[in-house]
């Protein structure tokens, strides 16, 4: 396994983030993490350590600056912008495709939890021809708002079965994707996963997801 912290560009900013490519990488998964979270994440470190020993390199990536994250704790201004969380999205999908080991991004998924699942459908919609697949953990797929009806690649919601809210908005986003759409409930589960085994599912659904639907050639395997 290689790993390497680097400093992604994304506009006028440098995005910190974390890489991990296995010897014999199939695809690639970028992480969208959700409100005030980070690429430190345990529950996304947590699915990033499944993918990768079904050999998909992750890319785990804070999408604020550690400026933007000190307003972000006090006022909550950046957590909803999806616009620019999607933008920072774009900018990982667009450098994973400059990046030799990554091979060129070819079967690019992304992994998107709470509002970053948001960010990642709409970068999706934005780059489809680089984005192979989505999976959104707890996401709030509404707050994509119209550009829902844009994104054709094969998606997965997942959400837990006591997450009532989020699990209702997910009910009414599904619909209006246009590509393939999968909706796995997780009984028992709450909004972080924390009940035993949950957060094991959620991994489990995804890397099955990921392993299914991405291939060396950056097409979606239907």
């Amino acid at each position: 396994m290689n790993r390497r912290s680097v400093r992604i560009p994304a506009g006028a900013v440098d995005l910190d983030a974390d890489v991990a490519v296995p010897e014999d990488v199939r695809a690639v998964v970028a992480f969208a993490h959700g409100s005030g979270s980070t690429r430190h994440s345990p529950r996304n470190r947590y699915v990033a350590d499944v993918l990768e020993a079904a050999d998909l390199a992750t890319v785990l990536a804070d999408l604020l600056t550690s400026d933007e994250e000190a307003v972000d704790a006090r006022t909550g201004e950046h957590r909803f912008d999806i616009e620019l969380l999607a933008a920072r999205v774009v900018a990982l999908v667009d450098w994973a495709a400059t990046q030799p080991d990554l091979g060129g991004a070819r079967g690019l998924g992304l992994f998107g939890a709470s509002t970053g699942a948001a960010a990642a459908l709409v970068a999706a919609a934005r780059r489809p021809q680089a984005v192979g697949a989505v999976v959104s953990r707890g996401g709030r797929p509404d707050l994509a708002g119209d550009t829902l009806g844009e994104v054709r690649q094969p998606t997965l919601l997942i959400v837990g079965g006591r997450d009532e809210v989020v699990l209702d908005l997910n009910r009414q986003a599904m619909p209006q994707l246009a590509g393939e759409a999968r909706l796995e409930v997780v009984p028992g589960a709450t909004h972080l996963f924390e009940q035993p085994g949950t957060l094991e599912q959620v991994a489990a659904l995804a890397r099955d997801w990921f392993v299914s639907h991405l291939s060396p050639s950056g097409v979606a395997v239907t």
